[in-house]
């Protein structure tokens, strides 16, 4: 039944989290050394419809108020989009980001965290190309300009340091996808030398699977949080849905890699208002601890 259904997949009716139904949180505020640490492509803000950012920001704004995570990684994210969710969430959160042509155009990969937990001590972006240090360019076949936000943190709860790196890789070129997971190994070297890494974002291949997946996990030493984590808490579905149903057993495009860190909690969340899905994408969820 299970590779039936994962083949003709199920409406949202019939499986997602709605408000009504289960108004929890799948995690919620970490406790209590715990960080909370979510993935989400927001898709970008767009006005058609049905799901424009109009429809989709109250609901996305609902659900990110009750998960309230430590750190919320973004893809696709426009500036004004990222404004209305800084907006949106408590006042305490801050975020870093640039868009993928260097400025407040285009796409970011941004980093939102609570200011309230954490100290930011130090960020930048680079590019997933051969000339990483020049903003908006591309190489090895990505279509569009892709890149990587990281910033180092300072838990004002443990003392420890940290550092979160946010990324979305390319959609057409395996051959990029595969340069890209060496080169954010190689960088990871220069700016958390011995620091745990949480490593997350949108990498557009399915995991276990995907030759760039190897390169970070089996070859570089990341665990995949939802392999490891101790407890799951939710089934697994295809991060990726498109508005077409939510498909069990699906592909997990989306990921949370984590280095010297334990996961106690993985999630893949399909919370919905009435039938109103907050993006294309599910957000992915892991509580973990620092080692």
């Amino acid at each position: 039944m299970i590779g039936l259904v994962a083949t003709l997949g199920i409406s949202f009716a019939m499986l997602m989290r709605t408000a009504d139904a289960d108004p929890s949180p799948i995690i919620g505020p970490a406790q209590p050394d715990g960080l909370h640490i979510m993935s989400y492509n927001l898709r970008f803000a767009s006005d058609k419809k049905p799901n424009s950012w109009e429809q989709r920001r109250p609901v996305m704004a609902e659900l990110l108020n009750g998960e309230l995570p430590t750190i919320l990684g973004t893809q696709e994210g426009m500036y004004s989009q990222l404004l209305d969710i800084d907006r949106d969430l408590p006042s305490h959160y801050e975020w870093i980001g640039v868009g993928r042509e260097g400025g407040m155009r285009d796409e970011f990969a941004a980093v939102f965290y609570d200011s309230q937990r954490l100290k930011a001590l130090a960020s930048n972006h680079f590019w997933l190309s051969d000339t990483p240090e020049v903003a908006g360019s591309k190489s090895w076949g990505n279509v569009v300009p892709r890149m990587v936000t990281w910033a180092r943190f300072a838990d004002l709860r443990t003392g420890r340091e940290f550092v979160t790196v946010n990324t979305h890789f390319d959609n057409h070129s395996e051959d990029a996808s595969i340069r890209s997971a060496y080169l954010v190994r190689e960088r990871l070297t220069q700016f958390a030398p011995g620091l745990p890494v949480l490593l997350i974002g949108d990498f557009n291949d399915p995991a276990t699977r995907s030759r760039s997946y190897h390169v970070l996990v089996t070859e570089g030493g990341f665990a995949d949080s939802w392999v490891s984590a101790r407890q799951r808490l939710s089934p697994l579905y295809s991060t990726y849905h498109g508005y077409r149903g939510i498909r069990p057993g699906g592909s997990r495009i989306d990921w949370i890699l984590t280095k010297g860190a334990t996961t106690t909690y993985a999630a893949i969340n399909t919370f919905a208002s009435g039938k109103q899905i907050p993006s294309d994408h599910f957000p992915i969820h892991a509580l973990v601890t620092l080692n």
